[in-house]
């Protein structure tokens, strides 16, 4: 599962990185963005998981993925701590990620090479689309059978 070992896999990325502070525990990975009504700490703004209204509603910012702290010799296994300096890339349609794919409890969780997945409300995580989302941002490029964990998988961003 995974291509690779990092979170950020397109062999030229052109997408934007972010830096900021995180607030919570997120691992690399993530869905992120700004924390509304926090203000700057040295011009750098908050990052949270993504919490909009609904699982697959539309974000208030661009997607942002979760980058590893390499400047700490952190790995895409490490969570990060709340009032850490984050790292984090805007991904543009086509750049490939590894990114968590929940694991959600009762459900076979198979997931096919084509599928679309949402990004989860509260948690920052990809799910497998239901009811009718605004944004489904990921698609899958691996295939993955019953994990028990949550799980890094190889996906594209596809623009929204």
């Amino acid at each position: 599962m995974a291509q690779g070992n990092e979170i950020l896999i397109s062999a030229v990325p052109n997408g934007r990185f972010l830096e900021g502070l995180i607030d919570g525990t997120p691992k690399p990975g993530t869905v992120m963005q700004v924390k509304a009504a926090t203000e700057p700490v040295s011009g750098r703004h908050t990052w949270e998981v993504y919490n909009r209204d609904a699982d697959g509603d539309r974000p208030q910012g661009p997607i942002a993925v979760l980058l590893p702290d390499q400047l700490q010799g952190k790995l895409a296994t490490d969570a990060y701590v709340t009032g850490t300096r984050g790292f984090l890339y805007a991904p543009i349609a086509g750049d490939e990620v590894n990114m968590l794919l929940a694991d959600v409890a009762g459900t076979g969780d198979d997931h096919a090479i084509g599928e679309l997945l949402i990004v989860d409300d509260g948690t920052g995580l990809l799910i497998a689309t239901t009811g009718t989302p605004e944004s489904e941002p990921f698609v899958v490029m691996e295939t993955i059978t019953d994990p028990t964990t949550d799980t890094l998988v190889h996906c594209m961003f596809t623009g929204y």
